[in-house]
């Protein structure tokens, strides 16, 4: 919700924020508090409706009000390749699992719908339609889920890992279905796409490199 009196293009100056002091979380501290001990664009801080710590350059209210240049994030918070492949196969598990109750509902229905051995075919045609629509949900479950308040499918929620752009904010519906499509590229090149998150500093795949994306974990609890 808005502050009263502030447009869209002002900043909060009354947010309180969570400042990490040696190792520790201090606070909260008005905007004020921290300008007097001289934050740094390095410092972590906590504030209104972030799920994790940022640094100070990452908080568009904070680069604004003290001029921080917005820098791309540091390199030891990547997510792993196997804590990226350990979430993929627990989507798709919850996926699959969905369209396997559902199909198995179906031919329930069907077995007193269509009754006899003549139909059979027809049961379980429907029943492997039903479960084959699985794959184009895996998309829209990863699209909505990487790109809403989360930043994660549920997959990697469980394993602290999200999506992010290369700044570490949210990325747009657009950008996650830019993402997910762009997985099609990774698979298509024997999976070399996929196996690329060993070889570099970022740990990205193809289909990060081509959206633009990062996938990090949490940094800091509390």
């Amino acid at each position: 919700m808005q502050t009263p009196g502030l447009s869209p293009s002002q900043p909060n100056t009354g947010a309180q924020y969570i400042l990490v002091v040696a190792g520790k979380p201090e606070g909260p501290f008005s905007v004020e508090e921290l300008r007097g001990s001289k934050i740094k664009p390095g410092d972590f801080v906590k504030g209104p409706g972030m799920h994790d710590y940022k640094e100070a350059h990452e908080v568009a209210e904070l680069r604004q009000l003290f001029g921080f240049n917005k820098q791309p994030l540091p390199l030891q918070y990547f997510g792993s390749f196997d804590q990226r492949a350990t979430a993929s196969v627990i989507d798709w598990f919850i996926v699959f699992g969905v369209f396997v109750l559902i199909a198995f509902a179906a031919m329930l229905v069907l077995l007193i719908a269509l009754p006899g051995e003549e139909n059979k075919m027809t049961r379980i045609g429907i029943s492997i339609a039903i479960v084959s629509f699985a794959i184009p949900a895996r998309l829209i479950y990863s699209v909505v889920m990487e790109s809403g308040p989360k930043q994660g499918t549920f997959g990697k929620q469980f394993l602290k890992i999200r999506v992010c752009d290369i700044y570490g904010e949210r990325i747009s519906t657009a950008k996650a279905l830019g993402r997910n499509i762009a997985k099609l590229l990774s698979a298509a090149t024997f999976y070399i796409g996929y196996l690329m998150i060993f070889f570099n500093k970022k740990q990205q795949g193809l289909h990060d490199m081509v959206a633009e994306t990062l996938v990090v974990k949490d940094r800091l609890d509390g």
